[in-house]
């Protein structure tokens, strides 16, 4: 396996890497995308229907070659065409960060209110989703010979308390489909997970500063979750934890205790 730090940016560069990463043009997938390019990285903004703020965001990155890349959760043609396109024009993949997500604010109490469509969509986007861009993405990982792909799941997979069932379902598949990843594609790729408690993005849908306060409250560190706190996480996962796989980060201020 390469060494990382070979990187031309201080002890953990990225010159030289390629990341990609889906739901890049916002909240946590932005943050990442920043720090990554800050050490160097060449980052591809995947994006579903943000396409002006992922433009936007490849303009604003330090470094050059950035740029964004349609890469809709819940079409896997289109994700394949995506990692061609990125074979193509870059040669290489060395960081898949799985970002994109969604969910729907539902009283868990409120069985009837998760109708079909809306457990379908989350399951789809939150799972298979991912599941189809490190599948499409897997043969340039392995090229790399030392890849990482992590997934941002969430605390609602160890607790079940989350803005929906179905949503904390999604992301609990989400963290056992890691362990079963990372079996599979090992020695070449990492695969790590992680997992924030409620990140201070408009992520939530009516979600209130309020509510986010709240629940910070309730933690031992009583501190809100920033999205950059969980981009220095992803950071972290690719440069320092060179021998971690399989496994879910949690960061969330101690809300687990």
């Amino acid at each position: 396996m390469s060494d990382l730090r070979e990187g031309g940016l201080g002890p953990y560069g990225l010159d030289g890497r390629v990341a990609v990463v889906t739901g890049g043009s916002s909240g946590v997938g932005a943050a990442s995308a920043r720090r990554l390019a800050e050490l160097g990285a060449t980052i591809v903004i995947g994006y579903n229907s943000g396409r002006d703020r992922a433009e936007a965001l490849a303009a604003e990155l330090p470094g050059s070659g950035h740029f964004p890349l349609h890469l809709p959760m819940t079409d896997s043609a289109a994700i394949r065409a995506g990692a061609a396109e990125v074979e193509a024009r870059l040669g290489r993949a060395d960081i898949l960060v799985n970002s994109a997500g969604t969910t729907r604010a539902v009283p868990h109490a409120d069985l009837d209110a998760m109708d079909d469509e809306s457990f379908d969509r989350i399951l789809i986007t939150n799972v298979r989703g991912p599941f189809s861009t490190i599948r499409a993405f897997a043969p340039l990982l392995k090229r790399s010979g030392d890849a990482v792909v992590v997934n941002i799941s969430s605390l609602a997979a160890v607790n079940g308390l989350g803005s929906s069932i179905a949503y904390c379902a999604s992301k609990a598949a989400l963290d056992t489909m890691a362990m079963s990843l990372a079996r599979v594609l090992g020695p070449e790729i990492r695969v790590i997970g992680i997992s924030p408690a409620g990140v201070d993005t408009q992520f939530v849908p009516g979600r209130s500063r309020e509510a986010l306060l709240k629940q910070a409250s309730l933690s031992p560190l009583k501190t809100v979750c920033q999205a950059d706190d969980v981009a220095l996480a992803v950071v972290a996962a690719v440069t320092h934890l060179r021998l971690s796989t399989g496994c879910t980060l949690l960061v969330d201020g101690g809300r687990h205790l």
